[in-house]
């Protein structure tokens, strides 16, 4: 116990005496080393971790910014395609419009156009079957004429007691026949009812 005390007491009477005053401050030679390793301290961060921080603080700050403007671009750019895309919907669909209605006027047009082809054949048709009727008729004509002809000469002859063989009075003789013939149909059969008069003459 003494050894205790007596270590006390040396080490006590070693340490310079303080200011009773204020116990806590520290001795002239730790302040002073204290302020140094403090300035040490102050000067390495600001010349080493100062800058890097402000790099890495500037580089983030240019990664948002540029990642900021380049969304903004982006939105930008495709609220233009968007509006591109209508504008070109819109020309599409007044384009589309136009067919339909350059279509339906086509359409109409060739509908008109088969029409009147369809007229035309139809009336170069009849007028054809109208010629072919009109010459059937006058070559039915014709040859009824001369079947007439030769079974009016030939009766004729018998009733008369002479030779019609003769060409001029042959031919005479039926165009009278045909003539009184035409006029009996006209008058409504006068030719009929004077027939047998004169057969009976």
């Amino acid at each position: 116990m003494n050894l205790a005390a007596t270590a006390v007491l040396a080490t006590a009477e070693s340490d310079p005496p303080g200011d009773p005053l204020y116990p806590i401050l520290p001795h002239l030679g730790e302040l002073i080393f204290g302020v140094i390793a403090f300035a040490i301290v102050l000067f390495v961060v600001a010349k080493k971790v100062v800058p890097r921080l402000e790099e890495v603080y500037a580089e983030r700050r240019a990664a948002i910014e540029g990642g900021v403007e380049k969304a903004e671009r982006a939105q930008q750019e495709a609220e233009r395609t968007l509006a591109e895309y209508k504008q070109q919907l819109a020309d599409a669909r007044e384009e589309a419009g136009r067919i339909r209605e350059e279509a339906r006027a086509q359409g109409a047009q060739i509908l008109e156009e088969m029409r009147q082809r369809a007229e035309a054949e139809a009336q170069r048709v009849t007028e054809s079957a109208q010629r072919q009727i009109a010459s059937e008729r006058q070559q039915a004509a014709l040859s009824l004429r001369t079947e007439v002809g030769g079974l009016a000469t030939e009766l004729a002859s018998r009733i008369v007691g002479e030779s019609l063989h003769d060409e001029a009075r042959q031919s005479r003789v039926v165009d009278r026949f045909l003539e009184d013939l035409e006029r009996g149909e006209r008058t409504g059969g006068s030719h009929r009812a004077a027939a047998p008069s004169g057969q009976g003459a």
